[in-house]
């Protein structure tokens, strides 16, 4: 764990991340009664978080780094449904603008602690 609290801030974004889209699965599951898209949302989404925490039990510095780009590219993914499913109408311009700007942040994130760990002596 990292005394700046980087990683504790990664682990909890990307659980809260992780709650925001099991709940819009489940509202565009009961309301537009669609699973295939959503259901790959749902599993790139909820890898995220589950990666980060695989993350903090690794068992080297190059593992770490594996795990968050693991992450790193289950957001993207994440990122690329969302786009979808807005543009073919499951999910309105607002819920995507709202959903897509926390995945950036969290990208953005997880990206940020790859490049750092990379830099990082030891």
């Amino acid at each position: 764990m990292r005394p700046d609290g980087k990683e504790i801030i990664l682990k909890v974004k990307s659980f809260n991340f992780a709650v925001r889209v099991t709940r819009l699965y489940k509202y565009i599951l009961e309301n537009k009664h669609e699973n295939v898209l959503n259901k790959q949302l749902l599993r790139s989404g909820t890898a995220i978080g589950a990666l980060v925490r695989e993350a903090q039990n690794a068992e080297s510095k190059p593992d770490f780094i594996h795990k968050l780009a693991i992450a790193q590219k289950e957001c993207d993914e994440a990122i690329y449904w969302l786009e979808l499913l807005e543009t073919t109408d499951f999910i309105s311009k607002k819920e995507f603008e709202s959903m897509n700007r926390d995945a950036i942040a969290l990208l953005k994130m997880i990206r940020s602690a790859i490049i750092t760990t990379k830099k990082a002596k030891g």
